[in-house]
């Protein structure tokens, strides 16, 4: 085996040939002479073949991933064609896209990292600069998703993160079917989801969203009642039960003003009791739930009941069913005399439309609320970002609907 050959198999190249090689700056760098398997060259934009016209005389050069702790060149010399479609052009080069500087293999390592660590250590890795990584990290994206639309879209989740210090926000539409981000929208509020419906769906696709979830904001509902006619929309079951809890805790918190010390260390440590699902209290947190009653404490113990009581709706499998039980549990909370369960009462009574199709569907945002938990992790992992763009990039990469390392060709997906 000659050594060309050697280079080749060893750094597993594929679609080129080896034609020389030299080292430089004292051993660190290889530079590789390279030229396509195939004498004709192809156009970059058809991918028909084209007249060669002349052979550039200043080479250009890739960068690849680095071996054994040296950087590795790529050198050729392109050929310039005629295209009987597109005229006068260069060749198309096939370890590179157009205009990059880098190979499909390195963009493929540099996808990779970025996924799994921060971009301090994927830099530290390929050996360049954390932000030469950035401007090729976004360059690399935002090719790739160039032209993408949104296909087979029928559950959608609407939620808002804080992605910045100062209060800004960005809203994220998801696929509650595929459990991934479709879209990420600088700010919160009917201005930001119109533009995702208007532009990014047309009139098909949104008739053909047949459920959505969110939570109680008037602009999320508001949009998609008006831009998706077909949707059944659900209130996100998260958001009701944590309105409901703070309607109990405010009980809590006005016996507690009201309550003397003796009282305040009766009351102690209830909050998170109250918080507790059913399910996970065991026979100790009941029996001092139920000692409220015989304490004196009737409006807290009224309340906890309440809450309780609200949870079996949750299991209903009947809309029938369900709509006579929120019927019957309203009557019930409205005779309780408790002003924060009496103001629930209302908020469920305007949304009582949005909260029964539950029972049959079981729509809610907790795949949003998973996704949103990765947003943090990616977020966290970079101490933050200073710009949307930046973070964005880094969401589509790890949770988009778009596999954007598999855009690389298969014979690139090499590290």
């Amino acid at each position: 085996m000659s050594i060309l050959n050697f280079i080749r198999n060893l750094l597993q190249i594929k679609g080129y040939r080896v034609k020389g090689f030299t080292f430089h700056n004292r051993f660190k760098e290889l530079w590789l002479e390279v030229k396509p398997y195939k004498n004709g060259a192809q156009c970059p934009h058809c991918g028909r073949r084209g007249k060669i016209i002349r052979t550039l005389v200043t080479p250009r050069t890739w960068r690849d991933v680095p071996v054994c702790g040296r950087l590795v060149f790529l050198v050729y010399c392109p050929r310039e064609i005629k295209c009987k479609a597109h005229g006068r052009v260069q060749e198309s080069i096939p370890w590179a896209a157009p205009y990059s500087r880098v190979t499909l293999r390195f963009e493929y390592a540099l996808l990779t990292y970025c996924a799994m660590m921060t971009q301090k250590a994927a830099a530290q890795l390929l050996h360049i600069s954390q932000s030469t990584l950035s401007d090729i990290l976004h360059r690399t994206i935002t090719s790739a998703r160039e032209g993408h639309r949104i296909r087979g879209l029928r559950h959608i989740g609407i939620d808002e993160i804080s992605y910045c210090k100062g209060r800004k926000y960005a809203t994220i539409v998801y696929d509650l079917e595929r459990s991934c981000v479709l879209w990420i929208g600088k700010g919160k509020g009917r201005e930001t989801i119109d533009r995702f419906f208007a532009d990014h769906l047309s009139r098909y696709q949104r008739k053909q969203i047949s459920a959505a979830c969110c939570d109680m904001g008037q602009a999320y509902i508001g949009a998609i009642e008006y831009w998706c006619p077909n949707a059944t929309l659900i209130l996100d079951r998260f958001h009701v039960v944590k309105a409901l809890n703070a309607a109990v805790d405010e009980v809590r918190k006005e016996q507690w003003r009201e309550a003397d010390k003796e009282g305040k260390v009766t009351l102690k440590g209830l909050r998170w009791l109250l918080y507790t699902h059913p399910s996970r209290r065991d026979k100790d947190d009941v029996k001092r739930l139920k000692s409220l009653y015989m304490n004196g404490n009737r409006r807290i113990h009224r309340a906890w009941v309440l809450s309780d009581e609200f949870e079996q709706f949750w299991d209903l499998k009947d809309q029938a069913v369900a709509k006579e039980f929120l019927g019957n549990w309203c009557k019930t909370a409205n005779m309780s005399r408790l002003e924060p369960i009496k103001k629930f009462v209302k908020t469920v009574k305007k949304h009582e439309h949005r909260l029964i199709p539950f029972v049959e569907l079981g729509l809610t945002n907790a795949v949003a609320e998973g996704l949103n938990r990765i947003i943090k992790i990616v977020k966290n992992r970079a101490s933050g970002f200073r710009t949307l763009e930046a973070f964005s990039d880094m969401i589509f990469l790890t949770i988009g609907d778009l596999d954007i390392p598999g855009q690389i060709p298969p014979a690139s997906r090499t590290i």
